[in-house]
């Protein structure tokens, strides 16, 4: 915090001048000295000998000089990296102060809780003290981590001083003591770039890997990758020394390291392949491009595409288009790694190795960063391999959950989406489709039409004694889990694994959306069940305008040409309606999109009453064709474990405190209706609207008349002893009515 930085440019400065005199020494020693062994005037054997000793010297003056102006590099790119980093500690720790924390000399955020006494009988104060201890734990861990940071690059200057000094070891100085002084020498190989030192230490653990070997310094090599998977020149130069085929080797023996050989290390075999992930995102990186005007240019559109192109002819996207290049020759091809090896009984003879992309895919789900552009060519090239061979990525064995091996891409089609996912603009360009690319995708990977993908990856064999005699594809336990991400992100504009308040919808976010419900609700039964989650956090994203398709009886509100077909709309809630918590997201969801439509007062009080009404009898309706099949008391079981957890706020566009606590309240009424209804048996014959969400439709009244309570007391039939409740009952079950004539039921 306190450290003077200043001197580091001052001796560079020394260093360059000291550059400089050795300049001048060895054109002086050249004329004076070498000149008289090699102007011709010395003959002989002597001379001979005089001329070979000379040139050594003369040499030794122009390593002298590569030497010094290297260490003078080195020292401006420490000055640059000190400063970047100590400011970044000290911006740290004044954030950490503007949110009213103090900073001790150990680095550790503080609170006062004593500012909390005054709220010590408040419901919300156990809430306000786990906040602030959490906040704390955060800052404290955000100043670790950045002055963490600063040792790193200390670190990785120390390395690089060495190196480039040619500073050596005990036993080395003794050898060189022993051959003489003919040994010393100045360092003519001396760089002046401290990742470029860096990357040659890295590639040298990775070749001990790679030989079979464990790591000489694990802690160091961890540190090299946390420190420099972020810079290019790092980045490119440890994965050039590398190359794709031995980036894929090393990957998978850093897992088997990791999973079996090596586990109680396994944090850090983990850490590394994250920082050889991100390094893989650092050097593959694409410019943004702009237009004329300065403005970015998204991802996918035709510009983009133009301006890519443009760049990919150019000397910067040498490294792009060799790596490219090479994943598409070693996409296919096959490797070890004892995850795969392990599935399968090597007693019959079964050889299971696993393909080069999907050693790729793995490695990226461990880093961050990608360019949209890198992981579309990727993804693209591998449904191009797929498409002529659609086994291609089978294997024998369950790839899936936390606790097995679900951290294993077997999927890798499926894993490089989830990796879009974390670039919404990207998955948006990628699966936009108005664009013929974007539209093809979209088909295939959605089921929309022939041809599309088959999903299906993992093979299942029957033996009797050593012989098989049935075997056939089934979907993995996480099948469709980054489609279903990546479909979140695009549709919505929101990174579901890292979700935040969402913003305005782009036009390619709306024309995913609407692709989406169109194609998935045409699929009725068939839609795939993993993908109800995914689609209940779009809809409720877009809640606005499937509250209006859900209410708008007669087609009069929003504009007409981007309104959502209500059969869609019935037909996606009903299959949403069979996941118990995708229907609880969608619920929950759509009492934000109630109270928001309550507290507009561009709309009629008695109108947004009846639309709360009919929302919640659609819904209702919804859940019964969902379940009416083989559900006949129309729960999903016996333990309704729904709680109201927050995290569907990270999809909603307008969420306030107000309208927040409004939401909550009825969505906790609502939980209430769910645990009576799990203990009455409702069938079709007596099923009201009313009757199984009387809970919800009474606080949702109690809401709407909290907003309208002046307007409520000047008209009849809307006080709370005056037909209030009937109002909501009578809208609720002509909604359940109507519904059940938009799924075809009447």
């Amino acid at each position: 915090m306190t450290i003077g930085l200043g001197f580091l440019t001052t001796t560079a400065k020394d260093w360059d001048d000291m550059a400089g005199g050795f300049g001048e020494l060895e054109s002086l020693y050249a004329a004076k000295v070498e000149g008289v062994a090699t102007d011709g005037t010395w003959v002989g054997v002597s001379a001979g000998a005089a001329a070979s000793r000379f040139a050594d010297t003369r040499k030794q003056f122009a390593n002298a000089q590569v030497e010094a102006r290297a260490i003078a590099s080195l020292l401006r790119d420490a000055h640059e990296q000190f400063s970047r980093l100590i400011g970044h500690v000290k911006d740290t720790v004044e954030d950490a102060k503007k949110a009213e924390m103090s900073v001790n000399s150990k680095g550790e955020a503080v609170y006062d809780f004593s500012k909390l006494t005054p709220m010590r009988h408040d419901n919300e104060y156990p809430k306000l003290v786990s906040q602030a201890k959490e906040a704390e734990t955060s800052w404290t861990k955000a100043i670790k981590d950045a002055v963490q940071a600063v040792d790193d690059a200390d670190q990785g200057v120390k390395l690089a001083l060495r190196e480039a000094a040619g500073v050596k070891s005990w036993f080395e100085r003794a050898f060189d003591q022993a051959m003489g002084p003919g040994a010393h020498s100045f360092n003519g190989s001396a760089v002046g770039d401290v990742e470029v030192y860096e990357a040659r230490e890295a590639k040298e653990y990775a070749d001990q890997i790679l030989a079979g070997e464990k790591p000489a310094d694990l802690e160091e090599w961890e540190r090299l990758m946390r420190d420099n998977s972020g810079d290019k020149a790092f980045s490119q130069t440890y994965l050039n020394s590398l190359g794709p085929d031995n980036t894929l080797k090393l990957t998978n023996k850093i897992n088997d390291l990791a999973y079996y050989d090596d586990t109680q290390n396994k944090k850090a075999y983990l850490h590394i392949n994250g920082g050889l992930s991100d390094s893989l995102a650092t050097a593959t990186r694409v410019p943004d491009f702009r237009d004329a005007n300065g403005k970015q240019l998204r991802f996918g559109t035709s510009e983009y595409n133009e301006a890519f192109n443009n760049w990919k002819n150019t000397g910067d996207a040498q490294f792009y288009n060799k790596w490219t290049e090479a994943l598409h020759e070693h996409g296919d091809d096959k490797y070890g790694l004892k995850a795969a090896e392990d599935k399968i009984d090597m007693a019959k003879g079964a050889d299971q190795q696993v393909r080069g992309y999907q050693s790729l895919v793995t490695l990226m789900q461990q880093g961050s960063g990608y360019s949209p552009q890198f992981v579309a060519d990727v993804t693209d090239d591998m449904i191009a391999m797929e498409k002529k061979d659609p086994d291609i990525w089978d294997l024998y064995g369950q790839f899936s959950g936390k606790n097995g091996d679900g951290w294993f891409a077997n999927d890798p089609v499926d894993g490089a989406l989830n990796t879009m996912s974390r670039d919404p603009e990207g998955a948006a360009g990628y699966l936009d489709p108005d664009t013929p690319a974007g539209k093809e995708r979209f088909d295939y990977l959605l089921g929309n039409g022939d041809g599309s993908r088959d999903w299906n990856v993992t093979n299942t064999t029957e033996w009797r004694g050593n012989l098989e005699v049935t075997t056939s594809d089934v979907e993995d336990g996480d099948n469709r889990k980054g489609l279903g991400n990546a479909l979140v992100a695009a549709a919505t504009g929101v990174d579901p694994s890292h979700p935040q308040s969402p913003g305005n919808h782009t036009e390619a976010n709306d024309r995913v959306f609407r692709e989406a419900l169109q194609v998935l609700s045409g699929q009725g039964d068939d839609m795939p069940s993993s993908l109800r989650d995914d689609m209940a956090k779009v809809m409720v994203n877009h809640g606005d305008e499937v509250y209006i398709a859900m209410t708008d009886v007669g087609g009069k509100r929003g504009d007409p040409l981007y309104a959502l077909d209500p059969e869609e709309v019935m037909a996606m809630t009903t299959q949403i309606s069979r996941s118990q918590d995708s229907y609880g997201t969608l619920h929950e969801g759509m009492n934000y999109a109630i109270l928001n439509d309550m507290h507009d007062t561009s709309r009629a009080p008695e109108d947004t009453l009846e639309s709360a009404g009919y929302a919640v009898g659609f819904m209702e309706e919804a859940r019964y064709n969902a379940l009416k099949g083989d559900q006949h008391d129309y729960t999903w079981d016996k333990a309704w474990s729904y709680h109201v957890s927050g995290s569907v706020l990270n999809f909603i566009p307008v969420a306030g405190d107000v309208l927040q606590r409004g939401a909550d309240m009825a969505t906790t009424a609502w939980i209430m209706d769910e645990q009576q209804r799990q203990g009455e048996e409702l069938t079709s014959d007596n099923q009201k609207t009313y009757v199984s969400r009387r809970n919800q439709l009474n606080e949702l009244a109690e809401q709407w008349y909290a907003i309208n309570s002046y307007w409520a007391l000047n008209e009849t039939g809307y006080s709370r002893e005056d037909g209030l409740y009937k109002e909501i009952e009578a809208a609720a079950n002509h909604g359940n009515r109507r519904a059940d004539g938009i799924a075809g039921d009447q």
